[in-house]
């Protein structure tokens, strides 16, 4: 079956994030996409709305297995009894670090780095500890003498760990895997590993989930999965926890439980089991897409748009785009292209200090909407080069 990403489909006025939270025109900014999910995920809700009584649910064995088979092709086997039912990433990540640290305890990132990470930790009165990664103007890398001196903070209790990376589209290597979990390893510290964006990778391209990397690695993390990002669900709120160590498991478990993230709504599980073993061809297209996106702006920029540069992408759809050139404050330069040109991305500035002269944006939509976006970007940097003589 051949599925239809072409097609702008209006979503204001609908109560989308996307399209309702600024006044503009094409929004690229928060990640969800413009497209219509597979056609199986719809019916399998269909059927679901068509029973007609929409009380408490339980989580079926289907909803295993689903999880269990899509991570086979990953070179890991996801026991049962590994995995935990959760309505939302975040959430899970926030009750986690309530589990496992103190107020006051330290809670590792790499930054830059999904900006969430950052307000999951300070509002839950812990400290944000920095491994800044390395960028040589070209690509980023892992600075691992500081982050093996960040470690040896008794204080750092947990590492939040972003594989593929957002903002910066890096599939993390098994060598550099292996590495983080040896350190953590040391100094006793629990990796989380975000993989939500795993699916999204340009065709040819596979990630490495961290557990897989090592018998460190596997035995002193949490891994927390979802098919929203690649199947564009997040609003449905499904996802998962899966951890191997039983000792870590029990605690995380019981403290998710007592939190009330467990309890599915009823269309969580039946959404999750739909993707997973019906919607693999609607995927694989949808990543097609998605790179000659990418190909298609990195070559705009360079033709265009000389003074921003795409930061080479492995993975997501969420380019991280070096403004350095225009010496931009990323918040000024985000707030003026929406008055200007009513067009929006994400300012580089929320992904950590080292990502102000950058922004991020979505390319997940219609390629029509995309030339729109950019052809406004383009006029948008004409105009804040004029006003600001650059």
């Amino acid at each position: 079956m051949r599925y239809d990403f072409d097609t702008i489909i209006n979503r204001k006025d609908t109560n989308s994030v996307k399209w309702d939270f600024y006044d503009c025109e094409v929004p690229m900014w928060v990640a969800d996409m413009d497209f219509k999910v597979a056609t199986e995920i719809k019916d399998a809700l269909s059927s679901k709305i068509n029973e007609g009584i929409y009380g408490y649910t339980l989580i079926p064995d289907e909803w295993y297995d689903a999880y269990i088979n899509w991570w086979k092709k990953y070179g890991v086997v996801h026991k049962k009894e590994w995995l935990k039912f959760t309505n939302s990433v975040m959430p899970a990540i926030s009750s986690l670090i309530r589990e496992f640290t103190e107020e006051n305890d330290k809670v590792l990132i790499q930054t830059p780095v999904y900006h969430v990470f950052f307000y999951v930790i300070e509002d839950n009165n812990r400290m944000v500890e920095e491994n800044k990664l390395i960028y040589d103007g070209e690509n980023y890398s892992i600075d691992f003498n500081d982050l093996e001196e960040k470690f040896k903070d008794p204080k750092v209790k947990l590492m939040l760990l972003c594989n593929p990376h957002n903002p910066i589209g890096k599939i993390w290597t098994k060598d550099e895997l292996k590495k983080i979990g040896e350190l953590a390893d040391k100094y006793d510290v629990i990796v989380i590993s975000d993989e939500i964006h795993c699916d999204l990778t340009n065709p040819g391209l596979v990630y490495t989930p961290y557990i897989s990397a090592s018998n460190k690695n596997r035995n002193n993390s949490i891994t927390t999965l979802s098919p929203s990002k690649s199947f564009n669900i997040a609003g449905i709120k499904t996802a998962a926890i899966s951890i191997p160590n039983e000792n870590i498991r029990e605690k995380a478990f019981n403290h998710i439980q007592i939190e009330g993230l467990s309890d599915p709504n009823l269309f969580a599980c039946s959404a999750a089991i739909a993707a997973y073993n019906h919607g693999e061809d609607w995927l694989n297209q949808l990543r097609d897409y998605i790179y000659n996106n990418k190909l298609f702006l990195d070559e705009y920029l360079k033709e265009e748009i000389p003074d921003l540069k795409l930061v080479p992408s492995e993975a997501t759809y969420l380019l991280w785009i070096d403004c350095s050139k225009l010496n931009i404050k990323s918040k000024e330069f985000n707030d003026f292209l929406l008055e200007k040109t009513k067009v929006v991305f994400s300012p580089g500035y929320e992904f950590g200090e080292n990502g102000d002269q950058f922004i991020r944006i979505n390319i997940a939509c219609p390629r029509k909407l995309l030339e729109d976006g950019f052809k406004r970007l383009k006029r948008g940097v004409e105009l804040y080069r004029e006003e600001f003589n650059i």
